[in-house]
Parts: structure tokens; sequence; C-alpha cells
């Protein structure tokens, strides 16, 4: 009987805490949770994750000779290259491209050079031979001219005929020395453009083994000046490494960026995009340096925002300027960007939480004699709180979460609302507002015009 009356007790207790319980938890959902109004400073910042790298780099590209057109080498291998991250002096070693190629296609320039050049000695020596031939004709022709100018001179006493037949004798052989002498001029210019066309050939082969030797030399990369070494990326994206192969369109092997000048890639949601202003002050925090804060300010803001992978919104590409230097901070380093849109002074402002909307309205809870539905006129925020233009006053109470029967709570303030619906109708109406033929002053100066005449 004891064991079972205890039984019954127990069981008595169990229920009574479980009542209580669940009766003070149900309670304990009606607490209204509130807070105060407050009035004072109110500093708003965007929050973004960036990106370090350097403003200002220099590109460290394949040598100048190999574009040349006269080269003819249209890609080249990296066969070796120095790791990633490395600090190089001014004239350290880089990177060496693959020399294979240019001796292959330096082979190849000899001999055609060396068959200019013989062709060259062929030419001379044709020349001087077809030369030689027309200075002999010549020589006969001149000889000619003079041994019909002694036959006119015997026929002096003979009759006409003979002397007409001796002068048309020595008209032809004039004729032919002055045809010979033509022709071996002629045959000069000939043979001189013949020459000159030869000697530019042999003069862009020589040329082209002159760049090549160069470009040799030259396969050997080396630092211009001192810095980090950044791999640069392919047309794909892709880093460049070795076995790469690079072309003269796409001839960046390193990048050595100036880490003086460091600012921080960000990307901003284009809801908050036109909060944000060149030259606002940014607070910048490093994820592999927690205690590290730095200073800076927003350098460049995109005109042109791209959308976000797998997501229909789309972002703006912002740069900040980070102010000062730390030897600590490397490229690609993740930092949180706190950006400074707004700082105001003696302003109304509640909690996040405290505001509440509809499609049409953004209203709070107001609690005096009763609770009521205010609806106000929000102004900016940040982070934990908004501020408040019209609706509410210093040291109003108002709620944090939304009553019980809420929907039957009365809702006053319908003059703020009254005034948003007009000066969005306002701004409508100037939008659309069509354009006129001439500007609004020389619409009233005609119109004055027309009073005065009147």
């Amino acid at each position: 009987m004891n064991k079972k009356r205890v039984l019954i007790a127990l069981s008595l207790l169990i229920v009574i805490f479980m009542f209580i319980f669940f009766t003070r938890s149900k309670n304990s959902g009606l607490e209204e949770i509130t807070c105060k109004v407050m009035k004072g400073a109110v500093e708003v910042k965007i929050h973004t994750s960036g990106q370090l790298k350097a403003e200002n780099s220099e590109n460290i590209i394949l040598p100048a000779v190999l574009s040349g057109q006269n080269v003819r080498i249209y890609e080249i291998k990296i066969t070796d290259l120095i790791e990633e991250g490395s600090v190089v002096d001014s004239g350290q070693y880089i990177a060496t491209l693959d020399h294979k190629v240019i001796e292959e296609v330096l082979t190849a320039a000899r001999l055609e050079l060396e068959t200019a050049a013989s062709t060259i000695e062929d030419a001379k020596l044709d020349s001087n031979l077809s030369l030689s031939n027309y200075r002999d004709l010549i020589v006969n022709s001149k000889s000619d001219v003079e041994e019909q100018k002694i036959v006119l001179a015997e026929s002096a006493y003979e009759s006409p005929s003979v002397i007409k037949k001796a002068q048309m004798d020595l008209g032809k052989v004039e004729r032919k020395l002055e045809q010979d002498i033509k022709g071996l001029e002629m045959r000069q210019r000939q043979l001189r453009s013949q020459m000159e066309r030869r000697n530019i050939d042999f003069n862009l082969k020589q040329e082209r083994v002159n760049n090549l030797l160069k470009l040799y030399d030259a396969l050997t990369i080396k630092a211009p000046k001192p810095g980090m070494v950044l791999y640069a990326k392919d047309r794909f994206g892709i880093k460049i490494q070795i076995g790469s192969v690079l072309t003269p369109w796409n001839p960046i092997i390193v990048t050595l960026p100036d880490m003086t000048r460091l600012i921080s890639e960000t990307y901003v949601n284009e809801i908050d995009i036109a909060k944000i202003k060149v030259g606002q002050k940014v607070t910048l925090s490093i994820d592999a340096f927690p205690l590290k804060e730095l200073k800076g300010e927003v350098l460049t803001v995109a005109n042109i925002g791209q959308p976000m992978p797998k997501s229909d919104s789309k972002v703006f590409e912002v740069n900040i300027r980070v102010f000062g230097t730390d030897h600590e901070l490397k490229p690609a380093m993740t930092t949180g960007n706190l950006i400074q849109t707004g700082a105001y002074s003696e302003k109304l402002y509640i909690p996040l939480e405290a505001v509440f909307e509809t499609d049409s309205t953004k209203y709070v809870y107001l609690k005096k004699d009763k609770i009521v539905r205010q609806i106000v006129d929000v102004g900016d925020e940040n982070e934990n709180f908004v501020i408040i233009n019209k609706g509410v006053e210093k040291d109003w109470t108002i709620l944090l979460t939304e009553p019980e029967k809420s929907e039957e709570i009365e809702t006053v303030g319908w003059e703020i609302y009254d005034e948003q619906i007009r000066k969005q109708k306002e701004i409508k109406q100037i939008e659309n507002q069509p354009a006129k033929n001439q500007p609004v002053d020389s619409l009233k100066n005609s119109s004055k015009d027309k009073k005065s005449e009147g």
C-alpha cells in the first residue's frame, strides 16, 4: 500500500510539474520584448569579401624579337620556370624557353642565307659575261661606222647613185651602233635591278639570322626589377606552367606585382551598388591575420554588372585602395571589407527586427497606453539598425516581436503613407514628362512677350 501511495504521489508531482512547464512555455511566448527608440550618430556600412592584388604590376613577356615579321616563329614552349611566389631581385633568373625550336629554324635560315649569297655571286658572273658581249657588239658597230665613213669619203668622185648607197650604208651602221649602245644601257639597268632585288633578299635573310641569334640568347628570361613572381594565365584562364605554349598574341609569362600599392578587388550586390561611391572610407581585415586592421578607400566602381554564377542576381566590381604597406600581405589573400556608405548625426534609429512590412508600407508596433501599428518612413540602414525619418520619437517604446492577434491592432500614421504615395506619383510624373521642343525658360519668355504685345 505504501509503495502504491508513493507511486501515485510521484505521478501527481510529474503531472503538476509538466503542467507548470508547459504553462510557462506558453506564457513565455507571449512575453513582449521591447526596446526604446534611440537617437544619435549612425554609421551605415556594407560588408563584402575581396581579394588582394597589386594596383600596378609589370608583365614579363616573350622577347620582343620573337614578334618580328621575318622570324616566323609563332609559338614556343616553356621548358623551365621558377616557383610561383618566389621573391626575385633585378636580373635574377625567371624562366627558360625552348632552344630546340630556335636551333632548327636557325639552321634552315643559315642555309637560305648561303643560297642567297651564292645566287648573288652567280648573278655577278652572268652580268659580267652578258655586258662583255654587249660591249663587243658596240666595238664592232663602231668599226663598221668608221669603215662606212671611209667608203663614203672614197666615193666622192663616183656617180650619185654610188654616193647615195654609201650614205645609206653609213646610216645603217650608225643606227646599229645607237641600238647597241641603248641595248647595253637597258641591260645594265636590268641587271642592276635584279642585283638590287637579290641584295634585298640577302639582307632580309641576314637580318633573320641575326634576329634568331638574338632570340636564342634571349631565351633565358630574367627579372627586370625586384618583385614576387605570379604566373600569368592563358586565354582559357589556366595558369602558365612548364610545358605551356606561348604565342606573340599571348606573350605574358609571369607578372611582378608592386606590393607597395595594393587594392582589394571585391563585388557588391546590385541592391547595394547605388550606395557605393568613389572615395568612401573602408576598414579592411585579413583572414590570414585576424588581428590586422587596415584602412582604405573606394578607388573604382564598375558601371556594368555581371551575373553571379548559378544565380539571376548581378554584382558590380569595386576596387578598394589599401593604405600603407605590409610585407606580410600577399596577392590573392582574402579580405573582409567594411565600406562606410553613410555617417549620420542625431538621427532616430531602431533595431532592424522592429520594422515589419507589407507590400506597400513599413511599420512598427508602438506601445503606449495600448499597442498600435505605427506606419513609419525609414531611411538608410546598416547591419543592425535602421534610421526612422518619420513616425516615432526618441525614447518611445516599440516591440521587437509581432504581438498576438496583430490583425486586430489599429493602424495609425496614414498621413505618412499618403505622403509617400504622393512623392512616388510626383517622381513618376517627372520621369514620364514628355520632352518639349524648347526649354521651359524659353517657353516662359515667349509667353511674357505675348502678354506684353497684348
